[in-house]
């Protein structure tokens, strides 16, 4: 009898050690709190924090000539004195769940043009973007060449995109960039008419490897607005191409704005 009394005074020692093993090991005990963690940083690979960016400074944008009447302009950089760079990305091809890990764990504010045809059958990927603070804008229905089209082609392109995303979103965009960058002056009537305050083009483009410039540029300026294609066939991913551009970035001294908070 004595030695069933005293083997089961000792599982029930064994199973109450093993219980507070547990419980200092569980998240948010001592033991899990104190335990290293890498910092985001150096988890995606970069070697130093990315600054946070000011809040945003804008100068009015020199003008050649005399403002178009109720036309939103055509920007392809911010006039500004901060130090940041802009972060854009077209479609919605690549939904690859680590590059919304990489946008949340570095704060990482970034803009997202999105085709209705494109992103539309996952949708729930960009919400998540939306939800670690990434903006959602303007491209098009379709991706259709907007240039030469009539007017009732390319307003039914936009504000039919600008009411996809009020619907699933319940955000109305304010900025547009017309499919490859085409647009004419009925681009910029029908996007004003749509809401449209601004049409976005871009500086520079992050090809799979580095960035290429649009005016023979050699590095990235103040207020420039970088596009980085999504495409699920370019190669390498959406998120390490990502990466590359940040690396880029803070070699210049740079870092991300963003750009619907300035425009």
């Amino acid at each position: 009898m004595r030695a069933r009394r005293a083997g089961a005074c000792a599982l029930l020692l064994l199973l109450a050690t093993g219980c507070a093993a547990a419980q200092e090991g569980a998240p948010g005990s001592a033991a899990h709190r104190a335990a290293p963690s890498v910092p985001p940083h150096l988890r995606w690979g970069l070697t130093a924090p990315l600054p946070p960016p000011p809040p945003p400074s804008v100068r009015p944008p020199a003008r050649s000539g005399p403002p178009a009447a109720g036309l939103p302009p055509v920007v392809d950089r911010v006039p500004t004195r901060d130090e940041v760079v802009f972060l854009t990305y077209d479609d919605g091809a690549e939904k690859d769940p680590r590059f919304v890990d990489l946008v949340r764990e570095l704060r990482l504010p970034v803009t997202m043009f999105l085709t209705d045809s494109v992103a539309g059958p996952g949708y729930g990927h960009f919400a998540r973007l939306r939800a670690v603070g990434a903006g959602l804008q303007n491209h098009t229905l379709d991706h259709a060449a907007l240039r030469g089209l009539p007017y009732a082609g390319q307003r039914a392109e936009i504000c039919g995109q600008q009411h996809k995303l009020r619907a699933r979103f319940g955000v109305r965009p304010h900025l547009f960039r017309p499919p490859y960058g085409a647009y004419d002056a009925t681009t910029l009537r029908a996007a004003a008419d749509c809401g449209i305050r601004a049409v976005v083009l871009w500086r520079a483009t992050m090809t799979a490897t580095d960035l290429a410039f649009t005016e023979g540029a050699r590095r990235l300026h103040p207020g420039d607005i970088v596009a980085v294609p999504a495409t699920e066939t370019l190669k390498p991913s959406l998120k390490e191409r990502t990466v590359r551009l940040l690396r880029r970035i803070q070699e210049q001294g740079l870092t991300v704005g963003k750009l619907d908070d300035y425009l």
